[in-house]
């Protein structure tokens, strides 16, 4: 059973999103609401980001709000390093900062500002050890930052079940049609 799951998928930029009013945000956070639930369903306890700004905060929104249907699940978000969100802009930093404050638990890998990207990897190497399975967005197709976590997390996969849940843009786009379906069923 899955009970403690990582989620991580796109930076923002890598996505071609540089506004928090862009619609692209509202599909990725009904697909992982969706994947989500079914998770909750058969057991999930705890969601775990690392706060990094795009997917793993929206997915950390996602979890609070299903707080209120599910009142059993726990946000946690274990960030790399101290002041991780410094040259983020305002709007991401104001996401973040509202995450933290209503996360169950937070706590940073190395309690220290960046140093290097060793940071980034113990981040990755600690959260997959950490955790049951990983939810993901992410498309082969399309590389970026979740590679990191995928290594990480199919080097854990060679020694024991570690299940890897993708919602790549297939998962996307269906979501994408079930959302304009339902506007213009109204």
């Amino acid at each position: 059973m899955l009970r403690v799951i990582a989620v991580t998928g796109y930076k923002p930029m890598e996505l071609g999103i540089f506004s928090n009013k862009h619609p692209g945000i509202g599909i990725i956070k009904q697909a992982l609401a969706s994947r989500m639930q079914n998770l909750i369903e058969e057991g999930a306890e705890w969601f775990v980001t690392s706060g990094s700004s795009g997917v793993e905060i929206w997915a950390s929104e996602v979890v609070l709000s299903l707080k209120e249907q599910y009142p059993q699940v726990k946000l946690s978000i274990l960030t790399p390093f101290l002041e991780q969100e410094s040259r983020w802009p305002d709007y991401a930093k104001e996401e973040y900062y509202h995450v933290l404050k209503l996360a169950d638990h937070v706590a940073s890998i190395t309690n220290r500002p960046y140093e290097s990207p060793r940071q980034l990897r113990l981040k990755n190497d600690f959260i997959i050890q950490k955790t049951d399975g990983l939810l993901v967005v992410y498309d082969e197709e399309s590389q970026g930052s979740p590679d990191y976590y995928l290594q990480a997390a199919k080097q854990r996969q060679k020694h024991e079940d570690y299940p890897i849940i993708y919602i790549n843009r297939y998962d996307l786009e269906a979501v994408e049609m079930d959302m304009r379906d339902q506007y213009f069923d109204q």
